[in-house]
């Protein structure tokens, strides 16, 4: 299920942007990559709306997804 990311307290929508830029295997290419330019990168996507807060129930785990990546019905 979709989380707006609008109806997030701003410091749980921060710690949530933070904890997914540091997870291992986030690749950000070959140069560094300050964590406040990773976070503002990811918000303007979620603005953008072409990344989404994704909560999975049966896992109940939340990640960013890309928005043509939402599963359908069944998928999950």
């Amino acid at each position: 299920m979709i989380i707006p990311h609008n109806q997030l307290d701003p410091e749980t929508l921060q710690n949530l942007l933070e904890e997914y830029a540091t997870r291992d295997g986030t690749d950000y290419g070959e140069q560094e990559v300050s964590l406040e330019n990773k976070v503002a990168s990811l918000r303007r996507q979620l603005e953008k709306k072409t990344v989404v807060i994704w909560f999975e129930p049966g896992e109940e785990s939340v990640n960013l997804i890309l928005a043509e990546d939402i599963p359908r019905d069944g998928d999950y």
